[in-house]
């Protein structure tokens, strides 16, 4: 397999380290002082370069919450942290995530001055008050993101969804926007390293993907689905279903052409 030299690493790292640095300005001169919909349009931005810095391709397919639209709420798969900018990159949203993510280094204070919310699993009744500023941030036209597997999987099998994550787009009759993520490279096989599971550290896989010449990020949109009379359940059920066979589907169209190749 083919990698980089240490000198594309090197580099990759030094833009890497200069993006991070105007992060830092965003959140102390302009974030403070700009508006939701210019606050979403720099998040896209520094997500957009973020990902091409680290040689990443976005590809998106389907149909996009539509910005002054239904209130939305997109549910999606979760592979690695990179997740994040690559949905950022192709549609601003809000996240909510394990408050372990606030945590990170860096990254949990970038996702912090991108406006997400964290969920403290130790505290009681979290959930509920998060629940309700989602739903209020819905309203207000924002779009927020979840990840209701509650984990990174290893990009090939999906978790249970969580239902509960789902009340604040059930409580405004929000469209539920299934993604699949998928991550592949050149030759359409999935690309293994940038899995966040097992005993990894997020360097690691940072190292890993420095590693990498190119790698394919495919957001699959899928048709949306409306809240209004479903429960929790059965959205969370019907949004797993939904991505689950977009994903199997890609790994068996690859092995397919693996073979009659």
């Amino acid at each position: 397999m083919k990698t980089t030299g240490i000198a594309t690493r090197i580099r990759r790292i030094a833009r890497l380290t200069l993006h991070i640095v105007g992060a830092l300005a965003l959140g102390a001169f302009v974030f403070p002082f700009v508006d939701s919909a210019r606050h979403a349009w720099h998040v896209k931005r520094w997500s957009a370069r973020f990902i091409r810095i680290l040689a990443l391709r976005i590809e998106v397919t389907g149909t996009l919450p539509r910005r002054g639209g239904p209130p939305a709420m997109i549910v999606a798969n979760h592979v690695t942290w990179l997740d994040i900018f690559a949905l950022n990159a192709a549609h601003p949203v809000r996240f909510v995530a394990n408050s372990e993510i606030r945590r990170w280094p860096l990254l949990g204070w970038i996702a912090h001055i991108a406006r997400s919310l964290f969920i403290d699993q130790h505290r009681r009744h979290h959930v509920a008050d998060i629940n309700r500023q989602v739903e209020a941030g819905l309203r207000a036209g924002d779009t927020f993101a979840v990840f209701p597997e509650g984990g990174v999987n290893d990009g090939e099998t999906l978790r249970a969804f969580h239902a509960s994550l789902l009340q604040p787009a059930l409580a405004c009759d929000a469209l539920l926007h299934p993604v699949a993520i998928r991550y592949v490279r050149a030759d359409g096989s999935r690309c293994r390293e940038v899995a966040y599971d097992g005993d990894k550290t997020m360097l690691d896989v940072l190292r890993v993907i420095l590693t990498q010449p190119v790698i394919h990020a495919r957001l699959e949109f899928l048709p949306p689905i409306a809240c209004s009379g479903r429960t929790r359940r059965d959205l969370a059920a019907e949004a797993q279903a939904l991505i689950a066979r977009a994903v199997i589907s890609s790994l068996d169209a690859h092995t397919s052409r693996t073979r009659h190749h």
